[in-house]
């Protein structure tokens, strides 16, 4: 396992929030994680995973032509 194991407040750095975020994603479940003893890691392909899954793509209108006769 080459996977580097983040904490809590290493994740909310990766995420751009507080520590808060991450331990509430924990307690809910949301995020795959793992106790190490007492301590909570989280895996970076986990955050990787959860960032993708939850990656919004924007939609894609077409323009309307205006000012054109049809």
């Amino acid at each position: 396992m080459s996977d580097l194991l983040l904490t809590v407040e290493q994740a909310a750095e990766r995420l751009g929030t507080t520590a808060r975020f991450p331990r509430r994603l924990i307690a809910e479940r949301r995020i795959a994680f793992v106790k190490v003893g007492r301590h909570v890691r989280i895996a970076e392909s986990a955050l990787a995973a959860y960032i993708d899954g939850n990656t919004v793509q924007p939609i894609r209108r077409r323009r309307a032509r205006y000012g054109r006769a049809a």
